[in-house]
């Protein structure tokens, strides 16, 4: 394989995942990348490795390119393992002296992970380190997404390795912005939906360092997905967007499972009553949608409605599994309720609603429940459930 030459002289030798249909829970339906870079100066270095099992796709990029062994120095932007999981049998390639630059928090989990045979060494926020005609500058980046996560700032040629931010899970034969074009921004929503979501705060804090500095950037390498060359201002700009959390006005989603299509038919309902008050309302089935793509539509949702069947006096497996991986990425600024269909004891709805009071959304209704199939008077008060909704959400 042949590495990419992205600049003069810098070239993308990460790996193609093609295969990879979940990443920690996130369906990702496109693969991903783990993008790595080699930047060949008078000291040749590789900035990011890859997931342990592609260590040789990456090898033979760099391969393409220079005697791997004349890499001197190497830069974890971040500690996770689809960076860094290739670093211990590079540095056994390459040579067990050759130095790897982190973040002080990145020193602390690199060798939590590696232990100390790594020559890992601490660079400080802004710190600079000379590669011969180029130099690299660091930055912090805490919590996008570890406490370990850094930038990396080539400052000749404006180019911005961005380790996770500005990622996508998106694996394609396009390698940069501008082949893609704006079919990349679902990916790239998604992404900040199910994995930054929750660190939005810092990131805006970051966003405004970022500014701050008045770094010249022509192009962000990220450590996911394509690279943004063309317009690398856009991304920016809509990860500003996106940290302010707040929801398109008229958007409602319905979320449920059913068990024998009572709680499907009540979520039907709702729908229509939320779509007669002028709502855009959604239903997602959580046994055909993926938690991850629901996220990705809740996420700039105002209102979320969420129904569950009662099973063994609890909620429907797939609900609480929706549920609790909302829960994790914090949701912010939006208004909620709960229903579903009963046979005898019925305790779902309450148990969801109490969950998303849980955090800290605003319900807008008490729960609504059916016992077994909705009638006419059911499928009415499911109807004006919608209605109600809709009218709190103006």
């Amino acid at each position: 394989m042949k590495a990419l030459q992205i600049a003069e002289g810098i070239y993308d030798v990460g790996a193609t995942d093609w295969n990879v249909r979940d990443f920690h829970g996130y369906s990702t339906d496109k693969g991903s990348t783990y993008n790595a870079f080699l930047i060949i100066d008078e000291k040749i270095t590789l900035i990011d490795t890859v997931k342990e099992e592609f260590t040789e796709q990456m090898m033979e990029k760099i391969a393409s390119v220079i005697d791997p062994k004349k890499i001197d120095y190497i830069i974890s932007n971040h500690t996770e393992m689809d960076h860094s999981g290739a670093l211990p049998r590079v540095v056994h390639r390459i040579g067990k002296d050759t130095p790897v630059y982190c973040s002080k928090m990145g020193l602390k989990n690199l060798s939590a992970h590696f232990g100390n045979k790594i020559n890992f060494r601490a660079v400080a926020d802004g710190e600079e380190l000379s590669l011969g005609k180029r130099t690299l500058q660091f930055f912090e980046t805490r919590m996008i997404h570890w406490p370990d996560s850094m930038f990396s700032y080539l400052k000749e040629d404006k180019i911005l390795f961005s380790s996770d931010a500005f990622g996508q899970h998106y694996a394609g034969p396009e390698h940069f912005d501008d082949q893609i074009g704006e079919a990349i921004m679902p990916h790239a929503k998604k992404y900040f939906a199910n994995i930054l979501w929750l660190f939005a705060p810092m990131i805006k804090g970051l966003l405004t360092k970022l500014n701050g500095l008045n770094l010249p950037i022509e192009m962000i390498c990220p450590d996911h997905g394509i690279l943004w060359r063309d317009n690398p201002a856009k991304i920016v700009e809509t990860y500003a967007e996106w940290c302010e959390l707040q929801p398109q006005q008229n958007k409602a989603l319905v979320i449920y499972d059913s068990m024998w299509h009572s709680t499907e038919a009540m979520a039907d309902e709702i729908v229509a009553g939320l779509t007669a008050e002028g709502m855009v309302a959604k239903p997602m089935n959580l046994r055909h949608c993926h938690r991850s793509d629901v996220v990705t539509e809740a996420f700039d949702a105002k209102a979320i409605v969420v129904g569950s069947p009662t099973l063994n006096n609890g909620l429907f497996p797939t609900v609480a599994d929706f549920l609790t991986y909302l829960k994790g990425l914090k949701p912010k600024n939006k208004q909620a309720a709960a229903f579903g269909s009963y046979g005898w004891s019925g305790e779902a709805p309450k148990l969801v609603a109490e969950q998303l009071a849980g955090m800290d959304l605003e319900m807008v209704e008490d729960p609504l429940r059916v016992q077994y199939v909705p009638d006419q008077e059911g499928c009415e008060s499911c109807y004006e459930f919608g209605r109600r909704i809709a009218q709190a959400m103006k």
